[in-house]
């Protein structure tokens, strides 16, 4: 799986060539451009915005179909991402959460003041609840969206233990976002083990910055309800 992963990766960066992450000066908005050179902040990016949802597309919009969530029209999607953009940017400010956007999609990357994760452990820290606690309550408010979240580790320990403790931090975050009205038909989970840092394993900071969870958010809309027979 982890080879994969890394496939995927290199598959989205040879494709789009010179991608990068841009903020815009006056509103603080950060989004993927194609004009500017490859850098640090667009390369840990680029993997987690390209590409489908987690899982099965139809399986996964017939369960949420199912669970009463309803579609976006296709004309109206750009507006309901921005809407919902501009209210978590408002609901997390000051949190250390990063909400990037591209295109119709969102990802929301957390520091380590947002959520970070002890040393080989995935439980939720009670300092980190709040800001979880403003995420749900607006991936709730704007409830038309696939939600998929990502678990990561830093390089200390093996492989395989990273992989399956990045799993299990990405099942705790949706745990608790279940817990406060998320419903989990919306939501997936996958571990990246050690594979995706954002910052030096070889310094105890950039291993805290990597030990984290990552949430993109993608929109439901009428031909994704339309594609699994609905």
């Amino acid at each position: 799986m982890k080879f994969t992963h890394k496939m995927t990766a290199l598959a989205v960066v040879a494709g789009l060539g010179t991608a990068a992450c841009t903020t815009d000066a006056v509103t603080g908005e950060r989004r993927i451009s194609t004009e500017a050179g490859i850098g640090t902040a667009a390369g840990a990016v680029l993997g987690y915005l390209a590409g489908d949802i987690l899982g099965g597309r139809n399986d996964r919009t017939a369960k949420i179909i199912g669970a009463g969530v309803g579609a976006v029209a296709g004309g109206a999607v750009g507006a309901y991402m921005d809407k919902q953009e501009q209210d978590m940017r408002r609901a997390t400010a000051g949190t250390g959460v990063d909400v990037i956007r591209d295109g119709d999609e969102l990802l929301l990357r957390m520091d380590e003041d947002a959520i970070n994760f002890a040393v080989n452990r995935y439980d939720i820290q009670p300092q980190h609840r709040e800001t979880l606690d403003k995420i749900a309550s607006t991936l709730t408010t704007y409830d038309s969206t696939y939600i998929d979240i990502m678990g990561h580790t830093d390089s200390s320990g093996t492989d395989s233990y990273n992989q399956t403790l990045s799993v299990n931090r990405a099942v705790a975050v949706r745990d608790y976002l279940a817990s406060r009205g998320v419903q989990s038909a919306r939501m997936a989970t996958v571990g990246y083990g050690e594979t995706q840092p954002i910052a030096d394993n070889s310094t105890e900071y950039g291993r805290a910055q990597n030990r984290r969870v990552e949430i993109k958010v993608v929109p439901v809309t009428q031909n994704d309800v339309n594609s699994a027979g609905y």
